[in-house]
């Protein structure tokens, strides 16, 4: 049957309306032309396709998010080894100060070691300026003697008396000598005592009085009421967050009268300086009434072999 133009332009466009938005009208006419099987495999594959490609997708977001975890890891492995590192660093710079104090603590020992060697070469010298001075009374008493000898004989008494006058001039000088000999030994050990003592009385008063020294001893002038009184051992310290001032003296030998002695100016200079005060007092020997004395007075008697 043939349609006109018009018509026929009409129906084909109706027609290519239909394929397009008519599914089921579409799957109709592929049934009829024979491709209905291939478009139902192809809409099938199509959603198949789809559904790869979205798992795909996440997939591949689950990729990148295991990167990112894995980049994080690294971050934080790097950050671990900087650390470690630090860690070492910081270790070998505790062992190198370990070590030097270990070599200070070597050299004050060595330094307290020659003390103690000074101080027994001073105690021989004292021993051998004794038995010098024994040798003096010795030949003192010859002399007096001759003098008995130059008394009982009358006649040789100018040329005696002569001697006698040279043998006592001899003997001033001598003497004279001697106590310049000895007033210096006593200065030397006095000195030599005090630096033991600024070697050794920081530490025990650490240890023993919870004392920590804020700097080395030193040797004061303090005047109390127009006077000037000599302080050999003087520093300043701190215990338990109180801040005081601590006051010594050092003598070879310490019986209870030098603890009189010392407590009698070191109360006067407590007085002026209005601050808690310390005293103790450092020697080689330490009479037990010394000590009794000293727990009375409140001031500590340290030996010098005291650790």
């Amino acid at each position: 049957m043939m349609l006109g133009g018009g018509l026929a332009a009409d129906l084909k466009r109706e027609l290519l309306r239909l394929l397009e938005e008519d599914e089921e009208f579409r799957y109709a006419v592929a049934g009829r032309i024979g491709i209905l099987e291939i478009l139902k495999r192809l809409d099938r594959l199509e959603e198949e396709m789809n559904k790869l490609l979205g798992s795909n997708n996440r997939l591949w977001e689950n990729q990148q998010k295991l990167w990112e975890s894995q980049n994080r890891l690294w971050e934080e492995v790097r950050s671990l080894r900087e650390g470690q590192e630090k860690l070492w660093q910081g270790q070998e710079k505790l062992w190198e100060e370990v070590r030097s104090l270990r070599e200070g603590q070597e050299k004050l020992w060595q330094g307290q070691e020659k003390l103690w060697e000074e101080v027994r070469s001073l105690r021989e010298g004292q021993e051998k300026l004794w038995e010098g001075q024994n040798k003096l009374w010795e030949g003192q008493n010859k002399l007096w003697e001759e003098v008995r000898s130059l008394r009982e004989g009358q006649n040789r008494l100018e040329e005696s008396m002569a001697r006698l006058q040279d043998a006592v001039a001899l003997l001033a000088r001598t003497q004279g000598e001697l106590a310049k000999q000895v007033g210096a030994l006593s200065e030397t050990i006095g000195f030599g005592l005090e630096d033991v003592a600024r070697v050794v009385v920081p530490g025990w008063l650490q240890r023993h009085e919870g004392i920590v020294m804020a700097e080395e001893f030193t040797r004061k002038w303090i005047t109390v009421d127009g006077e000037e009184i000599e302080v050999n051992l003087y520093g300043e310290g701190e215990k338990d967050g109180r801040k005081l001032v601590i006051i010594g003296e050092a003598k070879s030998r310490i019986y209870k009268r030098e603890v009189e002695a010392f407590d009698a100016w070191a109360e006067k200079i407590a007085a002026t300086i209005g601050q808690e005060t310390y005293k103790f007092m450092f020697g080689y020997l330490i009479h037990p009434t010394a000590e009794e004395e000293g727990r009375k007075r409140k001031i500590k008697l340290i030996a010098s072999y005291m650790r």
